[in-house]
């Protein structure tokens, strides 16, 4: 053990740390690797994506995930051994993408894992006396760790409600060290299964970040594309351009408590899933509605609550500039109804300020890791939702 705690500190004054981001997000579409090469910390922090890879699921690996995604009732012990048995698969295709990319695994500094989240529930959303805020990702560190012989940091939320936050949206730290800039006031926009943005003030002040998750992104147009059509997502959004917006649906639709709720807060698959828009439409007698109007109501759903979550928090006489990632970014339908809602905002890609939106959250978590492991204090002030803290447990190969 001495020897691994010797070679941590090697790595933590090294000039440069190579680490592998991963992160394997609500969509289950596969898991993001991206390896990265890291310099200086904080707000010094210098990054080039070296390698960036998806790695698709098998649809029974997929399947198994399913069995206990979101669901507030579950058999334990599939629970159980899925959470060694993501983290030998996790570990096992780090492993295929070196390979692919004639890279030693001796090489590699770090790894950061953000696992497989299976349920979130703050303490807003289960409305349990007495218990606190609450999110489980199971992939076991150790078995990544042992897997690929390579120091693996992992199961970063749960420091974020130790230290008081809901345990999301974690992307606000690595999005201050990487994209803040002086005298350009920045809201970075993830539209993932569930979507969120970070604000980054233009005067670079950490204790103005804020950060709060707005409600759906992808997950209800993606659960109802695999139920009607038997496809991933929506591919551009053409369903739900062939389709009409319900305005019965939608209203009801953005009636639910949540919207009302004060920032910050964080929200999953456990809130928004099928169930939830089934009830709904049956509530409205709404069985008539086709296929293509309810993904076309869903998609401007995302965008209207997307939208006016930002609208709360910025100001009218200020200009700022949206950057956004995620499968979301990919929706032209999409981006398209949230730029007719922000006509005084500048709407583009993450991808212009030089990392992929589609690696960006793997990337943040190689971040967070080189926080954890290089870096030194950073004070976002003492506020609801972003504690200043770094994260990230630490699981040795041997």
């Amino acid at each position: 053990m001495k020897n691994h705690v010797i070679r941590l500190a090697e790595i933590a004054n090294q000039p440069s740390r190579r680490i592998i981001g991963l992160m394997s997000g609500t969509s289950l579409d596969g898991l993001d690797v991206a390896l990265c090469k890291i310099q200086g910390s904080g707000t010094d922090t210098v990054l080039e994506v070296e390698q960036f890879a998806t790695v698709p699921f098998t649809e029974d690996f997929r399947d198994n995930i399913r069995e206990i995604f979101a669901k507030r009732e579950i058999d334990f012990q599939h629970l159980c051994v899925l959470n060694p048995l993501i983290g030998l698969e996790h570990g096992r295709m780090i492993l295929e993408c070196l390979k692919n990319w004639n890279i030693p695994a001796e090489e590699i500094d770090l790894i950061a894992s953000h696992g497989q989240t299976v349920f979130h529930a703050p303490k807003k959303q289960h409305n349990l006396s007495g218990f606190p805020n609450s999110t489980l990702q199971i992939g076991d560190g150790d078995h990544i760790s042992v897997t690929t012989k390579i120091i693996t940091l992992s199961d970063f939320r749960q420091k974020h409600i130790a230290a008081g936050g809901e345990g999301a949206p974690l992307a606000v730290y690595g999005d201050y060290f990487l994209f803040s800039q002086k005298g350009e006031n920045r809201i970075l926009l993830n539209m993932g299964g569930i979507a969120n943005f970070t604000f980054l003030p233009g005067s670079l002040d950490p204790s103005a970040i804020f950060t709060t998750d707005t409600g759906p992104g992808n997950t209800l147009i993606d659960a109802f594309a695999r139920q009607f059509f038997n496809i991933p997502y929506d591919d551009n959004g053409a369903i739900a351009a062939s389709g009409s917006v319900n305005e019965i649906l939608l209203d009801a639709l953005k009636s639910l408590s949540f919207f009302e709720a004060p920032f910050p807060k964080t929200t999953g698959p456990e809130v928004f899933n099928k169930e939830f828009v089934n009830n709904l439409i049956i509530k409205n007698h709404l069985s008539r509605i086709s296929h293509e109007d309810i993904l076309a109501t869903l998609t401007r759903f995302s965008a209207d609550t997307i939208s006016s979550a930002i609208l709360r928090m910025i100001k009218p006489d200020e200009i700022y500039k949206i950057y956004a990632s995620g499968g979301g970014a990919h929706n032209p339908v999409l981006m398209a109804a949230i730029h007719e809602q922000l006509p005084n905002c500048h709407l583009s890609l993450i991808d212009d300020l030089g990392v992929s939106g589609d690696a960006k959250e793997a990337v943040l978590f190689a971040v967070l890791a080189n926080e954890t492991v290089a870096g030194g204090e950073v004070a976002f002030g003492e506020r609801e939702g972003v504690p200043s803290v770094t994260m990230g447990k630490i699981s040795f190969p041997g």
